[in-house]
């Protein structure tokens, strides 16, 4: 016998959708100051942190997208949720923060090695950056604390994607101050900085969404088999399994042996372990497969 719980996740499509449009206008309110610093400056790493910015806004488009697709309650089509659009949309970002990486250092290498025009420090400039500086700082808190309230890998993905692009901001500040007191060469040496900061702001991102598409195991079956053997009347369990992401959605698959003899009271202790584990690691999706109360087995996982 078969028993499967569902409990999907609460939708906070709208709220996320809300919080991307806002943090949209003013990425692309960062994009244009930076572009204009950079390019009456002449400063190459000031428009690198402009491309790295490009990629915030780019970030949002894709976000407000994949939003849209990330429901949490299944279809026909896709009987277990649309959760891991929302992971794929984090891996967007990785592919861009990779995207603006590489083209920072090329553009680095190729002043390096042609010259340039000396940069064109003026005050003005700076004082621009500083306001840049500050929008940058409210995004990315913004978004970290909304994501954090709904628990959206996408916004918290996309505040860690613009808080990078906050010290990145202020190590372009401190290059163009240098280059104003005559160090020219500080705006190409920061370009290099600049770039390590954009792969590991990346590779972060990779890291932490990857598991969730590849099926990981989200919980130690060791911990659901010592929880599950605290309800009454269950005997053992095996062929535990569990994938998804604690606090988002869970899915766990067991073989459940028990001591009752008839359906009813077999369904009852189901019910039983069905409320404990979602009350510790829901919202989960639970299936369990009931063994007669004579059965065997020392497998715990698959």
């Amino acid at each position: 016998m078969d028993h499967s719980s569902h409990r999907p996740g609460t939708d906070h499509r709208g709220k996320v959708q809300q919080v991307l449009i806002i943090t949209l206008g003013l990425n692309l309110m960062v994009v244009a100051l930076k572009a204009s610093v950079g390019w009456l400056t002449g400063s190459l790493s000031l428009m690198a942190d402009a491309l790295h910015s490009v990629t915030d806004s780019a970030n949002n488009v894709l976000g407000l997208a994949t939003n849209r697709l990330a429901n949490p309650h299944p279809d026909r089509d896709h009987p277990y949720g649309h959760h891991k659009f929302e992971a794929i949309g984090a891996l967007g970002i990785a592919a861009f923060l990779g995207i603006a990486c590489f083209e920072i250092l090329t553009s680095a290498v190729e002043r390096l090695l042609s010259g340039s025009n000396p940069v064109a420090m003026e005050p003005a400039a700076l004082w621009i950056m500083l306001a840049v500086l500050g929008i940058n700082i409210f995004v990315a808190f913004y978004e970290r604390r909304v994501g954090l309230a709904l628990n959206s890998k996408l916004l918290i993905a996309d505040a860690r994607h613009t808080m990078s692009d906050i010290w990145i901001t202020i190590v372009v500040m401190a290059g163009l101050i240098g280059v104003w007191q005559g160090f020219q060469w500080l705006d190409i040496a920061l370009a290099f900085p600049v770039a390590l900061l954009v792969f590991k702001s990346g590779w972060q991102v990779l890291r932490e969404n990857l598991p969730w598409l590849v099926d990981e195991m989200a919980i130690a079956p060791e911990t659901i088999h010592g929880q599950v053997m605290q309800v009454p009347g269950v005997l053992n369990c095996h062929s535990i399994a569990s994938r998804g992401l604690l606090g988002r959605q869970v899915f766990i698959d067991m073989h459940l042996v028990v001591k009752p003899t008839s359906v009813e009271a077999a369904h009852q202790i189901t019910e039983e372990v069905e409320a404990r584990l979602e009350s510790l690691y829901g919202p989960a999706r639970i299936t369990i497969h009931i063994e007669p109360y004579t059965y065997e087995s020392e497998e715990i996982t698959y």
